[in-house]
């Protein structure tokens, strides 16, 4: 099967997943010029675009200043995310995010490619089991390994994705892998209205149990379910731990995202 151009990959990216397919389970939306304000249920605020219209200099000051002090001004967000893309034309943000607060996270790669290129045979290691979960006490129990996967907490995310596995519309799948009932592996599989595409998010996999093949399996079944979903691409924003992983697997890295996080 021939390679798909990683230009065409980009695009598909850009005008698929960018904008209002990031914000879709937001409890609240609104338009600031080119950018996006959201909240959370549980008071996370979140920044996206498509592009900055060319925002440069003082227009890009004032988008930056008038974000910080529409969500100090809210009680309810505790931090937020400034998501930027490695492939924006934006100079002079990263400093101007700086001066208002920001603090950058480790870049990851946005890694797009076909669903049908992940289905590959996976085997597991001896007692390990792949599974589907939706209990609240299962979902609990995946968040809290993932904290310890990541090495640090991520407050409220096993109350959100438990309020999004409740939804009536939710297409949201959870998928662990368990050793004797402890779960040393997971990741969600979240296929995005109205488009070609099915995010792999949250891959966590416990120190000791990687470089196995879990991740992989993991990666393949929920694949499997993105096809059978109607979802023909798939994409990932990977750390370093999943990138080789999806890449083998015949991925592409299109470009970098950077979260900036802003907290009171």
């Amino acid at each position: 099967m021939p390679d798909l151009d990683p230009a065409v990959l980009l695009a598909a990216y850009d005008s698929q997943l960018r904008e209002e397919a990031e914000v879709a389970t937001m409890a609240h939306v609104e338009r600031h010029g080119p950018l996006l304000w959201a909240r959370s249920g549980s008071g996370r605020g979140f920044v996206t675009y498509r592009d900055l219209d060319g925002a440069t200099g003082v227009a890009l000051r004032e988008l930056v200043s008038a974000t910080v002090a529409h969500y100090a001004a809210d009680p309810e967000v505790a931090s937020l995310e400034w998501k930027t893309r490695g492939h924006d034309h934006a100079p002079g943000l990263h400093e101007l995010l700086l001066e208002h607060g920001f603090e950058p996270e480790e870049p990851e790669s946005v890694m797009v490619g076909r669903a049908e290129d992940l289905v590959g045979d996976a085997p597991l290691p001896d007692g390990v089991v792949v599974r589907q979960v939706s209990e609240p006490d299962d979902v609990r129990r995946m968040c809290a390994m993932a904290d310890v996967a990541f090495g640090r907490p991520f407050a409220g995310m096993a109350d959100h994705l438990v309020h999004r596995m409740q939804s009536a519309d939710s297409e949201m799948e959870i998928w662990v892998a368990e050793v004797d009932g402890e779960i040393v592996s997971c990741g969600r599989l979240e296929p995005v209205a109205g488009t070609d595409f099915a995010g792999l998010w949250g891959g966590a996999t416990l120190a000791e149990w990687r470089s196995r093949g879990i991740y992989r399996a993991l990666t393949a079944e929920r694949a499997r379910s993105a096809l059978r979903r109607g979802r023909t691409l798939v994409n990932s924003d990977s750390t370093e731990y999943s990138r080789p992983i999806l890449e083998r697997a015949g991925l592409v890295k299109v470009t970098t995202t950077t979260p900036y996080e802003w907290s009171r």
